[in-house]
């Protein structure tokens, strides 16, 4: 058994069962702790992130989240829900365009832009917003798993 992303159990999508369009999303307000846990399990403690009068004294005025941990989010997505269980990342491209501040609610969306029947191989558009603001944009490829014989 999976466990839950945001209260949503995991689900596989075969690739026989996708389509060029189609979506997935979820939504996660980023926490202080939560930047504390990925600067533990990164061993990135830059200021920025963690001290908080380094980063009130900042051109953010606060502290910001690291963006690998925002990018981490994708991986989520893609592993919980669109492709799901099973899948395997290829590769990533990312645009970082803003800060993520703790209290910020992100919303993660990946669409996916192209289907490769040759390794059964999905690319995905992947935004992260906060509210209409776009803080994180990339590509990613996927394998997607095959569905079982049954």
């Amino acid at each position: 058994m999976t466990a839950p992303l945001n209260g949503v159990e995991a689900r596989t999508i075969y690739y026989d069962d996708m389509s060029v369009g189609q979506a997935e999303s979820f939504s996660h307000r980023v926490t202080d702790a939560d930047i504390a846990a990925f600067a533990a399990v990164s061993g990135d403690h830059n200021p920025i992130h963690i001290d908080k009068d380094y980063g009130a004294n900042s051109q953010f005025g606060s502290c910001i989240a690291h963006g690998l941990y925002t990018a981490s989010l994708f991986s989520a997505i893609l592993g919980m829900r669109l492709p799901g269980p099973g899948a395997i990342y290829i590769s990533q491209t990312l645009t970082f365009m803003a800060p993520v501040k703790p209290g910020d609610e992100l919303t993660i969306s990946v669409t996916i832009k192209e289907l490769i029947d040759r390794g059964r191989r999905a690319v995905l558009d992947c935004v992260a917003q906060v509210g209409e603001t776009v803080v994180l944009k990339g590509e990613a490829q996927v394998k997607v798993p095959k569905k079982p014989v049954s």
